[in-house]
């Protein structure tokens, strides 16, 4: 990186340094309001008097049977815990319990009719009291927050399965090992060198240097050292005010997981920071995850490309506003 670049990267860090703690802190505050507003700390006002656990576990096993560790699963409980709710669910008529015919060291829980019983009861309670908040608010309100908490869940997900990973800038020591996750993706897509992609190009074994540029950056997905991924910005020649999205590939191992909208988010933070007005990028129609992904965070549809990248065989051409 050039003396320029880590500046730049500084200043931007120290931005994000300050804003993000204090977005974390009120998320933080808003969850813990709301655990204590839904009253999800104590079993005061549930049938029964259900702890938080077991009306959870009573929902989960009204569908189909469970095991202890399926239930702990899905409740993203330790199983000693699933187990326990189980035992009181069990102990109060609500569940019971046989065999696992497929492995005979589990059983499997299901609800007895007086459980059925208990969860309609419980059904009907809790949405007498979700009518009543949602009484308060507009139908676009509510639209709003449906959408809002369905985002706060996905990322709250994917926040999990990232756990083990990183996300930093390239270094020279990477260049080799990118340039391998490039051309191999690129060959699993059909993507040769020959039809004018981005695997084509010249500079692909020094992506680095490349990138070392102050208006430009490329960062790497890694997993014990090895890197899995990668994605880069940088400007888009002839086009002063835009940047181009650039080189994002994912190894097999990363997708599914969220970091291709993170990195592109991430991607464009630093664009915005670093003044540009609108990202461009180029992709082909055999990517169809990663199409979709551009239109939702608001790329639109090009009639054609802009500038001369030397990807012609990429037929589609998007830009964003910033």
């Amino acid at each position: 990186m050039t003396d320029n670049s880590i500046s730049t990267l500084d200043n931007i860090s120290q931005a994000t340094e300050t804003t993000l703690p204090q977005t974390c802190s009120s998320l933080r505050t808003i969850s813990r309001r709301l655990v204590r507003q839904l009253g999800m700390l104590n079993a005061d006002g549930m049938p029964l008097h259900l702890s938080p656990v077991q009306a959870h576990a009573l929902i989960e096993i009204s569908n189909q049977e469970l095991s202890v560790n399926q239930l702990a699963q899905q409740l993203n409980i330790n199983k000693s815990n699933a187990s326990r709710a189980v035992s009181q669910l069990c102990e109060k008529g609500l569940a019971q319990s046989r065999t696992n015919p497929r492995d005979s060291r589990s059983s499997l829980c299901k609800l007895t009719p007086q459980g059925k019983r208990q969860l309609k009861n419980l059904n009907q309670q809790q949405n007498t009291l979700y009518q009543q908040i949602l009484a308060q608010l507009s139908a676009e309100q509510v639209s709003q927050l449906t959408d809002s908490l369905n985002q706060y869940s996905r990322a709250i997900a994917y926040a999990e399965q990232q756990q083990d990973f990183e996300i930093r800038s390239i270094t020279p020591s990477d260049n080799p090992q990118i340039a391998q996750v490039i051309r191999s993706v690129s060959a699993e897509y059909g993507l040769t060198p020959d039809k004018g992609y981005g695997v084509a190009d010249p500079t692909l074994d020094s992506l680095y240097q490349v990138y070392e540029m102050s208006d430009a950056h490329y960062w790497v997905i890694t997993h014990n050292g090895k890197v899995l991924g990668g994605a880069g910005i940088a400007p888009l020649a002839g086009h002063d005010g835009v940047c181009e999205l650039q080189k994002m590939y994912f190894s097999p191992s990363l997708r599914g997981k969220g970091f291709a909208r993170r990195l592109a988010l991430q991607a464009l933070t630093f664009a915005r920071n670093r003044g540009y007005q609108a990202c461009y990028l180029e992709t082909t129609a055999c990517l169809k995850e990663a199409l979709v992904l551009y239109e939702k965070l608001g790329f639109e549809h090009l009639n054609q490309p802009l500038g001369d990248t030397g990807h012609d065989a990429c037929e589609i051409a998007m830009l964003l506003k910033l």
